[in-house]
């Protein structure tokens, strides 16, 4: 589900269910929080490099995992992938994401969790749960910290999809790259990172990390009240219909 390998100074971890579109599931995220944890005490590693097996980055969160939980579970769920989430903002080392092929759901927020991010221009971004009736449950500050909240509202409504270009435009992302170049591209990032004084890079790091986190925590609690209350909706139940989720 999750693999690392080492290209110079990078560890790169991938995200690898393409079968799931790398959906975040229970095993995945603990698999990957491992990973991280493991890339951020390696001395030979100067930067994280955070990729997903084509054809996508990430589709967001397991439903069919989830569609055997009832709500409470959902949250409890969501609870969990959102302090993966949060952890990489603590982390030591600088993450870098390389997106490709669309990042949707807790897939965008994942992305935009990271410290900088490289996007394919031709990337399908959204956010899709106000379309089905509720509130991402977590991770709304890291989106906050990178557009602003009256942006974040717009994109979190997810009305359409934005591509990286747009997404780039908005400040969603730091760098884009042509479809076929985005791995390589984002590579040299990670790499131009690593090979930088790592102390000093570290302090860049802990210093901006109230500005980019800030309420992060006391808010992801608050968005899943929001979630849980929501999923009472009937376009909501709806929804949990589809995947046999236990109201």
């Amino acid at each position: 589900m999750i693999t690392s390998e080492t290209m110079e100074a990078v560890t790169v971890i991938t995200l690898a269910r393409p079968e799931r579109r790398n959906a975040l599931g229970t095993e995945s995220m603990s698999m990957l929080a491992e990973a991280l944890s493991k890339a951020d005490r390696d001395r030979d590693t100067g930067a994280i490099l955070l990729a997903g097996a084509p054809p996508a980055f990430c589709a967001g969160s397991d439903l069919k995992e989830l569609g055997g939980l009832s709500i409470p579970e959902m949250r409890e769920h969501e609870a969990a992938t959102a302090a993966v989430a949060r952890g990489i903002a603590f982390l030591s080392k600088p993450v870098v994401a390389a997106v490709e092929g669309y990042a949707l759901g807790g897939g965008f927020i994942l992305a935009v969790s990271c410290d900088v991010v490289v996007t394919a221009t031709n990337t399908k971004w959204q956010l899709p749960e106000v379309k089905n009736g509720w509130l991402p449950p977590w991770g709304l500050q890291a989106l906050i910290a990178r557009v602003g909240p009256v942006k974040a509202r717009l994109i979190t409504w997810g009305a359409a999809p934005i591509d990286g270009a747009e997404a780039l435009r908005l400040g969603v992302a730091d760098y884009a790259a042509e479809a076929g170049g985005l791995f390589a591209h984002s590579l040299a990032v990670a790499q131009s990172l690593a090979n930088l004084p790592r102390v000093a890079v570290t302090s860049v790091k802990r210093f901006f990390e109230p500005f980019a986190t800030g309420d992060g925590e006391r808010l992801d609690r608050v968005a899943s009240r929001f979630f849980g209350s929501d999923c009472e909706s009937p376009e909501a139940k709806a929804t949990l219909d589809r995947f046999t989720v236990k109201a």
